[in-house]
């Protein structure tokens, strides 16, 4: 499953963002600064809906994905002692481009490539603090006892104080394998995937969405950082709506997909993630991994049983299965592939594991 954490300055729009996204009518509690409030969204897969229409499952599962937010805004370095946070996939902030004098902004005046810019900034102290407490402990030990490990994590750990201090967010740095493994362990904020959410207001609607990065390129100037716009007032009220109304209310407005779904399908974009399905008689069901994993990688993500007792993979392509409306009729027509543990799984895969008990 995905996971995310959404985080931004009060007045933003976040929290209801967050309950949009994850159907949720609660919000963070704002006298509980130092827990997570945490819920899950559905990730919109029109793929899912036209497998479901063919093969008639009791169940319908689509994927989720994870979403952490925390009530106002207590400083980044306070997110690393929360386990939601630090152990997020990517971080998505929302910043406030809409305008409302009955909503005054904390900073006196609506600006989002200033928001941004200063979130990146107490992302890169927060982690500057934790890159010098570990530094500070390594000085320590090293000389205590000599240690190869401990002298490339000093080294690496080193590289990325000296990112810091000069303003550069460590999800910027090339590191080689091992260097990645050393650091996973600190969870740095800066490290993260950021995808910037931009709350938009009505009157730059459907212009803004198309738009949405316009301002921020000192934030997004490199491949892991990416922006998306919503305007979570309109998303509200459409949520509220029928579905016949829904639709026509988005047609007025020039809005070809809700916020959910722009949201969800750029943090996918962000993170390298892809889909693959499984399909039967009790369920159709949606897998998220990232690109790149092999098919006994993607078995474990069903069950570790798959993965552990892995013969191989019947793979049929999604055009193929609408094509022919079964897995049966697929095999007949020589377009199920039996593929090995090493398989890339593709987008958009349909999936039978075979495994030994």
């Amino acid at each position: 499953m995905l996971r995310a954490a959404l985080i931004g300055f009060p007045s933003v729009g976040k929290t209801t963002l967050f309950q949009l996204m994850t159907n949720s009518a609660d919000g963070p509690d704002g006298s509980r600064r130092t827990e997570a409030h945490v819920g899950v969204a559905r990730v919109p897969e029109p793929r899912l809906d036209r497998l479901v229409e063919l093969v008639q499952p009791k169940k319908r599962v689509p994927a989720t994905v994870e979403l952490a937010e925390m009530a106002g805004h207590g400083g980044t370095r306070s997110l690393l002692d929360i386990a939601a946070f630090r152990e997020a996939d990517a971080l998505l902030h929302v910043v406030r481009s809409f305008r409302d004098e009955r909503v005054p902004h904390t900073s006196g005046s609506v600006d989002p490539e200033r928001d941004a810019r200063t979130m990146e900034e107490e992302l890169i102290l927060a982690d500057l603090g934790v890159a010098e407490r570990r530094l500070g402990r390594l000085d320590q030990d090293l000389k205590k006892r000599p240690d190869d490990g401990l002298r490339a994590e000093q080294a690496v750990l080193r590289e990325c104080q000296a990112a810091l201090e000069a303003g550069i967010p460590l999800r910027r740095l090339s590191l080689d394998a091992p260097a990645t493994k050393r650091l996973r362990g600190f969870q740095f904020l800066s490290a993260k995937p950021l995808l910037v959410v931009n709350n938009l207001d009505e009157a730059d609607l459907p212009d803004g969405l198309a738009g949405a990065a316009s301002g921020l390129q000192t934030v997004l100037s490199d491949a892991g950082a990416q922006a998306v716009g919503v305007c979570a007032k309109i998303e509200l009220e459409i949520a509220q709506l029928d579905e016949e109304a829904a639709s026509a209310f988005s047609a007025d407005l020039g809005l070809t997909e809700s916020g959910l779904d722009r949201i969800i399908r750029a943090s996918y974009e962000l993170l390298g993630y892809i889909s693959f399905f499984t399909v039967g008689e009790q369920e159709c069901r949606a897998w998220t991994v990232p690109r790149g994993t092999v098919a006994q990688d993607a078995a474990g993500e069903i069950h570790t049983d798959l993965s552990r007792g892995f013969i191989r993979a019947e793979v049929v392509p999604y055009t193929d299965f609408i094509e022919h409306g079964s897995l049966a009729a697929c095999r007949e027509h020589g377009r199920m592939r039996l593929e090995g543990k090493e398989y890339v799984v593709r987008d958009g895969d349909i999936i039978t594991y075979r495994f030994a008990t």
